[in-house]
């Protein structure tokens, strides 16, 4: 084997993007003796706001966990005979210009790339790498097809719709943007070079201006760092889905047939904001392009691919990608670059198709970090959705059960009272970058101090007035849910606007362990309802008319063991996960008043509300 090479670096090199505008970029070259070699290698590229000195979180193995640095990660490669380029995205730390999230990505990204490939070391070919944010950018960049891109790794990110994940999702809007926003506001270049304007910023109690919402441009948190707001306000308040929503870096569903044809890995997980983003990828590009195109999909929460644990649910010591997938992160990417930039025949084109985790199995009980035990195993698939899906219909019936038979001719609609003032508390789910109010991940829904919206005294979601909730019998057996899910109701509802919410449970049966049982969340969904018929096109409801809706949670993989019941909660908020409506009709994000929602949901065999779950086939 050859000597593996030195690394020569060149930092805060200014790159020229087509309107003047230059980014910061630091080059981590082969080298020998101290001195860059001329090569020309394959450049390995990630694009990134968090700052490109910095370490990432996610670059940790399930033996090491703690994370390691940019540099770090750029030795492995660069001794390897790549070229490990990192770069500020646009506004951000070292970079020129004004940061607008998302929308300078794609055109900044195709710059940079022929800026590479006209340089004497690169040797033309050109790979990407990078979680969420640098996924997105990845996926930007992609659906420009510049010259010279080659391959690409994108983990946990990458758009396929904002519109239905990421930023909007069923109409309704993620407040992890506002989180993020904050968070990242108090790292900018303008706030970091005005010290009396950081302390006012970092003053700002985030937990208290989220009890008060609506919020208003200029009195926010964010008021003190207004290009932040400014984006902020525009994604919040840009509710229908038009010609915004289908801008390169926010849409790649429409960039599918001009993307790059390169080899591409598609990674998510099912606690991840980005599940059904990473799925639609797959089949938008594994149709239309050579590839080939792999997907992962595993059960972690967000970046989190080298931990066995998900909140509170532990899946098992095979749950990370480590020594199940490969090696490790680092040691994926580096065969799948070496086969697709260097022509390396070490197999990673053969690899299947699909690679997921299906959770569940597991003893159902305390392990010794305390987590519930609900287990879980790897699987090849050739194919998403998998090709022997079972679509099976389970029907609301009005007694709260849920049964794979249709409900009875005359059963009565059943009705709640929706106070947006009281909203379901978000317990775990598909949730990232929102703390300090928020955390993804698998729970017991059962309120408790840690989560945002509950109070004494925390009792389980399911005795809430304003959740309906429908279960099975306990199983006699097994049943395998994979695939994406769709939940079809009949609604109704007295005020001109409100939402609907559908959340997937394994109720794990009362143990030692767990005298209560254990009500772990799988997925969830959101409807608003002014855009039940058209996402373009919202229109208010007329008060007791009768709708049929779609909700449609994010794909999921999870084995129901026998014993077990699978629930469906339905309700009218999931909050802070997404904003709450104010059931008026008011224009998204302007609200200034309030009113109580009496909603229906019907049951009966004229207006038959249902989840269409994806059963398999035991194996």
């Amino acid at each position: 084997m050859n000597e593996p090479f030195d690394v020569a670096i060149e930092s805060d090199v200014m790159v020229a993007m087509r309107d003047g505008v230059r980014l910061a970029t630091d080059i981590h070259r082969p080298a020998r003796d101290g001195r860059a070699l001329p090569g020309p290698f394959p450049v390995v590229l990630e694009r990134t706001p968090y700052g490109k000195t910095q370490s990432s979180r996610s670059e940790r193995t399930a033996r090491d966990p703690k994370p390691g640095g940019r540099a770090e990660v750029a030795r492995a490669f660069v001794a390897r005979g790549y070229a490990v380029v990192y770069q500020d995205c646009r506004g951000r730390h070292g970079s020129e210009g004004r940061f607008t999230k998302y929308l300078d990505d794609g055109p900044d990204g195709a710059d940079t790339v022929a800026w590479l490939v006209a340089q004497p070391w690169c040797d033309g070919r050109v790979g990407t790498m990078g979680l969420s944010y640098a996924a997105h950018t990845q996926a930007a960049l992609g659906c420009l097809a510049p010259a010279g891109l080659a391959a690409q790794v994108i983990d946990s990110g990458g758009f396929s719709n904002a519109f239905q994940g990421g930023i909007r999702q069923g109409g309704a809007f993620e407040l992890k943007q506002a989180t993020w926003a904050y968070n990242q506001a108090l790292l900018s270049p303008e706030v970091a070079r005005d010290p009396v304007r950081r302390a006012a910023l970092a003053a700002e109690d985030l937990r208290a201006w989220f009890a008060r919402m609506p919020w208003r441009p200029g009195h926010s948190p964010l008021r003190f760092a207004p290009d932040y707001e400014d984006y902020l306000f525009e994604q919040w308040t840009h509710g229908a889905f038009d010609d915004y929503w289908k801008q390169v870096g926010i849409y790649m569903a429409g960039s599918y047939d001009r993307y790059a044809d390169v080899p591409v890995v598609i990674m998510s997980s099912w606690y991840d904001a980005y599940t059904r983003t990473a799925t639609e990828n797959y089949i938008g590009l594994r149709s239309r392009k050579a590839g080939p195109v792999k997907l992962i999909l595993g059960p972690w929460t967000h970046g989190d691919r080298s931990v066995t644990h998900a909140g509170d649910v532990d899946f098992g010591p095979e749950a990370t990608i480590d020594g199940a997938i490969a090696p490790d992160w680092r040691e994926f990417r580096l065969r799948w670059f070496d086969r697709f930039l260097k022509g390396v025949d070490n197999g990673a084109d053969r690899d299947p198709a699909v690679r997921i985790f299906v959770m569940g199995g597991g003893s159902g009980r305390r392990n010794e970090a305390g987590r519930l035990d609900h287990g879980g195993r790897w699987r090849a698939e050739a194919d998403w959705p998998l090709p022997d899906t079972r679509w099976t219909n389970y029907y609301l019936h009005g007694d709260g059960t849920l049964r794979t038979t249709p409900p009875e001719d005359a059963a009565p609609p059943l009705e709640y009272d929706f106070d947006p003032a009281k909203p379901v508390p978000s317990i775990g789910g598909t949730i990232t970058s929102g703390l300090p109010l928020m955390e993804g991940g698998a729970y017991d829904q059962v309120e408790a101090a840690a989560f945002y919206g509950c109070a004494p005294p925390f009792l389980p979601l399911a005795s809430r007035a304003d959740i309906l909730v429908f279960q099975t019998a306990p199983l006699a057996e097994p049943v395998e849910v994979t695939g994406p899910i769709t939940v079809r109701l009949w609604i109704a509802s007295d005020c001109p606007d409100t939402d609907f919410t559908a959340k997937l449970i394994d109720v794990h049966p009362p143990s030692a362990d767990y005298p209560r049982g254990y009500a772990m969340n799988i997925t969830d969904g959101i409807l608003r309802a002014r855009y039940r018929s058209s996402w373009e096109h919202p229109t208010p409801m007329e008060p007791g008319q009768v709708y049929e809706v779609a909700v449609e949670p994010f794909p999921t993989s999870n084995l129901f063991a026998a014993g077990h019941r699978i629930r469906l909660d339905i309700a009218s908020s999931n909050f802070p996960h997404f904003d709450v409506n104010p059931n008026t009709g008011e224009p998204e994000g302007r609200a200034r008043r309030k009113r109580i929602a009496r909603n229906s949901v019907f049951v009966d065999r004229a207006r038959p509300s249902h989840v269409v779950l994806p059963v398999i086939a035991r194996r």
